[in-house]
């Protein structure tokens, strides 16, 4: 079998972490030999590093991205009563958090170049009862956190960043994590910064609201007495052995974003006219989480990618106000419906090759038309 026969995989974990394999060799040993794999000295080190490459002044970690975003809104106080607006186009885990402190999410529309959250439609959305807009910043690129800021301003809202799928990305020079009032980010293995198991955290420049964080997620221990429990909280806390492996693939993530530019770059000047990527806002710089197309017959797409075992996804098939636990917030939202048969995720990693994406291209090049 030549390396043009050779299969593409969606994403290489194996090679993405065996780069570092040595570093989280190290890291294991440390924390091994110090033996505190809860709350560990690594977890403040990671948490400092990584406010810092936010640009922000504070960081929590926790269990996971869909607990930082629970955390944010618990402890902004909104829940029962309040509203939320949250894009259409989004992972499940955005509105799942919203539903889950006890507020109802307001679905909005997104635009049909970027499909990240329409302005326009979020402000047309506010209602009495809206409390926050969540801005999710998907595939890799941030929403256009100005924009939507201003609505927010004007309304007396929170404006809150679900930044997920963005670690490092920015918007007219500013880093995700640093411009709401607090983002919450996802550290799931296949993110750009991916522990080695679940986690997560939120980023603020709100002191008093990150404390506030951290006691509830740590069984509402008042920090002045960890057997003085000062308020009803939960167990979310981000381990130490996953604080060490991030902070590893924290020194060389810039590097990685590089390289998945590198890759996108590459796909755009290959592929077949009718795969169109979406699009780019020229103030941002995304970080390629993803590498999303839109393609008219992805049935026919998916197949041929199939026998030539190449790796792909779809991000996402159901928009969330159509999906049966929240049909009941549901409306008409056009083009988040429209994009959701169109979207196709193509192979996409910062070990990806040259060679491993021409193929990717040759493949869909071959596609009936």
């Amino acid at each position: 079998m030549t390396s043009l026969e050779l299969g593409v995989p969606f994403l290489d974990l194996c090679a993405v972490n065996g780069e570092l394999q040595s570093d989280y060799e190290l890291a294991w040993k440390r924390v091994l030999n110090h033996g505190r794999f809860v709350g560990g000295p690594e977890v403040g080190q990671f948490e400092d590093s990584f406010a810092e490459y936010c640009e922000a002044t504070d960081c929590v970690g926790v269990a996971s991205g869909t607990d930082a975003l629970e955390l944010i809104l618990e402890c902004l106080g909104i829940g029962p009563g309040d509203e939320v607006i949250v894009p259409a186009n989004t992972f499940v885990a955005s509105v799942e958090a919203v539903c889950s402190v006890g507020a109802r999410p307001r679905f909005v529309d997104v635009l049909p170049d970027t499909l990240l959250i329409d302005p326009r439609a979020a402000a047309a959305a506010v209602r009495p009862s809206t409390a926050a807009i969540l801005a999710v910043h998907l595939f890799g690129q941030m929403a256009d956190l100005d924009a939507l800021y201003g609505v927010a301003r004007r309304n007396a809202l929170v404006l809150i960043e679900d930044a997920a799928q963005a670690h490092g990305a920015r918007l007219r020079g500013r880093r995700a994590g640093g411009i709401g009032v607090a983002a919450a980010f996802s550290f799931y293995p296949g993110k750009n910064l991916g522990a080695l198991g679940d986690g997560g955290a939120v980023v603020t420049d709100d002191s008093a609201l990150a404390a506030r964080i951290r006691c509830r997620a740590d069984h509402g221990r008042a920090r002045s007495d960890r057997y003085c429990h000062a308020e009803r909280g939960r167990n979310s806390r981000l381990d130490t052995v996953q604080a060490a492996m991030l902070s590893a693939k924290l020194a060389v993530l810039d590097n990685a974003n590089f390289a998945r530019r590198r890759v996108m770059d590459r796909y755009r000047r290959q592929l077949p006219p009718w795969c169109l990527p979406v699009a780019t806002h020229p103030d941002a710089e995304s970080v390629y989480h993803l590498a999303v197309v839109r393609v008219r017959r992805r049935a026919e797409v998916t197949a041929q990618l199939d026998r030539h075992r190449i790796g792909w996804g779809i991000h996402y098939p159901i928009p969330c106000h159509r999906q049966p636990a929240y049909g009941e917030f549901g409306e008409s939202l056009p083009v988040a419906e429209q994009a959701a048969g169109e979207i196709l995720s193509l192979p996409m990693s910062p070990v990806m090759t040259d060679s491993q994406v021409d193929r990717v291209c040759e493949v869909l090049w071959k596609v009936p038309t």
